[in-house]
C-alpha cells in the first residue's frame, strides 16, 4: 500500500502541474479564502478519485491473468498522457468567469467546479490506470494528496507571486515524467523488468 500511495502521489502531482485545475485554484483563491478553496478541492478530488480507483481496481482484478498486457496498455496510456501534457491545458475565459461568479458557499462552489472539471481529465484517467496495477486504497489516498498538493502549490504561488508557474518547464518536465512511467510500465508488461 505504501508504494501505491507514494507512486500515485508523485504521478498525480506531476499530472496536475500546468493543468486547468491549477488555474481554477488560482482563480478561486482570488475570490475565496485559501482554506475554503483547498477544502472544496479535497472533497471533490476524494470523490472523483474514489470512483476512479474503483473502476481501475475492477479492471485490474477482473483481468488479473492479463497483467502483462494491462501493464503495456497502461504504459501506452501514460505515453498518451505525456503527449496530452505537452499539448497543454488552458482555462477558457468562460471557465474563468464561472469560477469568479460562483455563488453560495465557497467550499460548495469550488467543490462542484472541481468535481465537474475532473471528470474525464487526465488526472482521473491516470488514477484509473494506476489502480489497475497498484493497491486501490493507497492509490486513492495518494492521488488525492498529489492533486491537492499541486493545487495548493498553485494557490500559494499565485497569491505570493501573482504569477503563473513557468509553463514550459512544467509542461516538459511533467511530460517527460509521464513518458518515463509509460516506458517502465511497457517494459514491465513485456517482461523486460522481470
Amino acid at each position: 500500500m505504501t508504494y501505491a500511495l507514494l507512486l500515485s502521489t508523485v504521478v498525480i502531482f506531476i499530472a496536475e502541474l500546468g493543468d486547468k485545475s491549477q488555474l481554477m485554484a488560482m482563480t478561486f483563491a482570488t475570490r475565496y479564502r485559501a482554506r475554503d478553496v483547498l477544502l472544496g478541492i479535497t472533497v471533490a478530488t476524494a470523490v472523483v478519485h474514489l470512483a476512479s480507483v474503483a473502476l481501475g481496481y475492477w479492471i485490474g482484478a477482473g483481468f488479473a491473468e492479463y497483467q502483462g498486457p494491462i501493464a503495456v496498455c497502461a504504459g501506452v496510456a501514460f505515453l498518451g498522457f505525456a503527449a496530452w501534457t505537452l499539448r497543454g491545458d488552458e482555462l477558457t475565459e468562460d471557465e474563468a468567469e464561472k469560477a469568479k461568479r460562483a455563488s453560495g458557499s465557497a467550499v460548495l462552489a469550488v467543490g462542484t467546479a472541481f468535481f465537474l472539471a475532473e471528470l474525464g481529465d487526465k488526472t482521473m484517467l491516470a488514477t484509473i490506470t494506476l489502480a489497475t496495477q497498484e493497491n486501490w486504497f493507497g492509490t486513492w489516498i495518494g492521488s488525492t494528496i498529489g492533486m491537492v498538493a499541486a493545487d495548493a502549490l498553485a494557490i500559494v504561488v499565485g497569491v505570493a507571486l501573482g504569477k503563473h508557474l513557468p509553463d514550459k518547464v512544467i509542461k516538459y518536465g511533467a511530460s517527460a515524467a509521464f513518458a518515463v512511467f509509460g516506458v517502465l510500465l511497457i517494459a514491465e508488461g513485456a517482461g523486460w523488468l522481470g
